[in-house]
């Protein structure tokens, strides 16, 4: 029974997996189709015996080449739902800890998680995207908070005209005036 087991995960992976991995399948099937109706004539209609050891030896690799690619997205698989794991602990241990120093937070994390200990680089990879994104969220967050005080406080009613001189006062949002643009047009479709 353990290995029913086995096999119904083995599905279930299969059937979550994205469309891109199960295309991956198309051309083992078709060559194992192939082979074994390939065989079954052999079989039938061939007095050599070569020429059904060979096909049986095509249908052999087919089937391993149609475990192999299976191996390899259960493989994929496993590896990303780990890395996901990693990353949701990471950004919560962070969020607790509110550190902002990478090599601190890898440090810490692994003292804490020591079953991640071989996975040194990937935790500090993967702590510099989640800083880069709590960076980005805070920046937006204060973009969205000073852009309602200035849109309060201006009389100019074009948009142009207010991204231009809310990045003038700060300089700092001028790494991404679209965005600017983008929030100020938000901001005003919910005035009007």
């Amino acid at each position: 029974m353990p290995r029913c087991g086995r096999i119904r995960q083995y599905v279930s992976e299969l059937e979550e997996s994205p469309s891109a991995e199960k295309i991956y399948f198309i051309l083992p099937i078709i060559i194992l189709i192939t082979e074994a109706i390939l065989l079954e004539y052999a079989l039938n209609h061939s007095e050599h015996p070569y020429v059904i050891f060979l096909t049986s030896f095509l249908l052999i690799i087919s089937v391993i080449e149609l475990l192999l690619v299976g191996r390899e997205i259960h493989i994929h698989r496993s590896q990303t739902t780990r890395e996901r794991e990693l990353a949701i602990r990471l950004d919560d241990f962070i969020l607790e800890r509110q550190m902002d120093n990478v090599s601190l937070i890898v440090k810490d994390f692994l003292d804490e998680c020591p079953e991640f200990t071989n996975k040194r680089t990937m935790i500090y990879h993967i702590a510099c995207q989640i800083m880069e994104t709590h960076k980005q969220e805070l920046w937006e967050k204060t973009l969205r908070k000073r852009m309602k005080i200035y849109l309060k406080n201006t009389k100019k009613t074009s948009i142009r005209e207010i991204v231009d001189a809310f990045i003038k006062k700060y300089p700092n949002y001028k790494k991404d005036p679209e965005k600017v643009y983008q929030l100020v047009a938000q901001l005003i479709d919910k005035k009007q």
